[in-house]
């Protein structure tokens, strides 16, 4: 049976094992204590009770009402029986009853172990949901508990009471770890179990790349750099679109590092998977360009109705465009927001030509429209109609695609 020493012992352990204060765990045994009481005494039972951890004692007594008739033994006590322990006893007075720790029985203290324990895990819950209830979205590091039904069980370096896993779902296929490995990954999100808070973490999501590009690049911790958009396939391919707040600083450059080193850092953390950088932009036309790097785009057109860009690239480019298995195109859609059609420079020009391809102005008019003469148009310099013509810019169509700097360098072209 325990006795005293036993549980200041106990108390001494659980400090230092269930990282709780040492004035904490010691009402939680009062609690546990009280919760004996209430089963041995009744629900009403009053009681005083001492810890003396120096001395390695306790103190228990219980409080019991004077009465000339007893209605509720737990809480009270007859007159007769009181003036055997004083004389001087009347109805009303207070009766102090020390109750020797041993004589609570194996059932009593199992009671105040529950107790004690519950009110440890509930503080355990607690600091658990204040500690990580932030932390979404930032990398945490630990060791392989175990591998079990396609989950990883972690334990967490600086926080080992958290349960940590990484659901099947979330982990990098491509990657194998054993029981005993090192192993990072971000936090997902936390999920509330009849057993308390549940980390989950990740090795797939797109908020992985993020956590480890923000470890490497200082100015994304400086938040001068931004990572705005991404989409992933895990243990292939990943595509990150960045912005920076300052013009002076290429927020490419700041994520790729001197000679790559900065996301050669990720790429090893990632087993090698490769990455795209490109610039994030407002424009939906100029981003669907960048996002559909390495491929080179010759123009775009975009329908904000239907959230659709259809993108136009010489036929070399087709196939780098689309990527493996329509990879490239698929991630590019996926980290600009908008639907992406593909066509090929032949395929464009079958579908209308020059024009934009939702809205194609029909080919009589356009011609009608562009082979204006150029002597038929009002505001012109003579002298510069003579000079255009003599350099075989005859129509309105001929000098569509002059800019400023091709006129300027014709000879005797007066700047106006």
């Amino acid at each position: 049976m325990a006795n005293t020493t036993d549980v200041v012992s106990a108390i001494r352990e659980l400090t230092s094992t269930k990282q709780l204060e040492r004035s904490e765990l010691i009402d939680l045994l009062k609690d546990g204590l009280h919760a004996a009481l209430v089963k041995r005494y009744g629900p009403n039972v009053r009681a005083e009770i001492g810890i003396d951890e120096m001395k390695g004692s306790i103190r228990i007594v219980v409080l019991k009402t004077v009465v000339e008739a007893v209605e509720d033994p737990g809480t009270q006590i007859s007159l007769e029986e009181a003036r055997y322990e004083d004389p001087e006893f009347e109805p009303g007075d207070v009766l102090e009853e020390e109750v020797p720790f041993e004589q609570f029985g194996r059932t009593a203290v199992q009671a105040a172990k529950q107790r004690i324990i519950q009110r440890v895990r509930e503080g355990e819950r607690s600091r658990i949901r204040e500690e990580f209830s932030g932390k979404v979205g930032e990398l945490l590091s630990g060791e392989v508990q175990q591998i079990e039904r396609g989950k990883i069980v972690v334990m967490l370096n600086k926080f080992r009471e958290a349960e940590a896993i990484i659901p099947y779902r979330d982990q990098n296929h491509r990657e194998h770890f054993h029981q005993g490995d090192t192993i990072r990954a971000v936090l997902k999100r936390i999920e509330e179990t009849p057993k308390g808070p549940r980390l989950i973490l990740s090795r797939a999501d797109p908020l992985f790349v993020k956590a480890l590009f923000k470890l490497e690049v200082p100015e994304i911790q400086q938040q001068i750099v931004e990572i705005r958009a991404t989409a992933r396939e895990a243990g292939s391919r990943t595509k990150i679109a960045v912005w920076s707040r300052d013009d002076g600083i290429d927020p490419v450059g700041a994520c790729v590092g001197l000679k790559g080193s900065r996301v050669q850092a990720v790429v090893n953390e990632l087993n090698g998977e490769r990455i795209d950088i490109v610039p994030w932009s407002s424009d939906p036309e100029r981003f669907a360009k960048l996002a559909l790097a390495p491929a080179r785009v010759a123009r775009v057109f975009s329908d904000p109705e239907s959230k659709t860009i259809q993108a136009i690239v010489d036929e070399d480019q087709l196939s780098l465009a689309i990527g493996r298995n329509g990879q490239n195109v698929r991630l590019a859609s996926e980290l600009t927001g908008w639907k992406i059609d593909l066509y090929s420079s032949r395929e464009w020009l079958e579908r209308g030509g020059e024009g934009p391809l939702f809205a194609p102005l029909p080919r009589a008019a356009e011609e009608a429209t562009t082979n204006v003469a150029l002597r038929e148009l009002k505001g012109l310099p003579v002298e510069l109609v003579d000079v255009l013509a003599q350099a075989g810019h005859k129509t309105l169509q001929d000098i569509l695609d002059l800019e400023r700097e091709d006129v300027d360098k014709l000879a005797g072209t007066p700047t106006r």
